[in-house]
């Protein structure tokens, strides 16, 4: 069990930066793959970022890959999701996840059991 508390979100401008974190409880952070996803009006939750337990390996929707870093720390049970250079494409509430999943990370969002409440970024043209 995990619970996650999102926080960073905010508007912008384009072209502007915004750090997102999510602080997990529990004394079993590390055990889970985490992700960072987004989910736009009238659109489907979409992957963004997903992160491996010791944070090794990592992956990223082809659109965040140069823009986007997602890293986390096992010692404070946060992940984090750095924004760079945003775009109104990228205005969404953000939602973090952690997966009990053998892969080293997932994409997708049926293999994450857990959720945070979500945090709204927009971005501004």
């Amino acid at each position: 069990q995990v619970q996650l508390v999102e926080n960073g979100g905010g508007l912008v401008q384009t072209g502007g930066s915004l750090r997102l974190s999510c602080v997990a409880s529990g004394r079993t952070f590390s055990m889970y793959a985490m992700g960072w996803f987004r989910q736009a009006p009238g659109k489907e939750r979409e992957f963004v970022a997903a992160i491996s337990r010791s944070g090794v390996s990592s992956g990223y929707r082809d659109s965040a890959k140069a823009r986007f870093t997602i890293s986390r720390d096992n010692a404070n049970n946060t992940v984090y999701l750095q924004m760079n250079s945003l775009k109104p494409e990228d205005t969404a509430v953000y939602y973090c996840a952690a997966a009990q999943t053998w892969r080293r990370y997932s994409t997708n969002r049926d293999e994450y059991g857990y959720w945070g409440q979500g945090t709204q970024v927009t971005v501004s043209s």
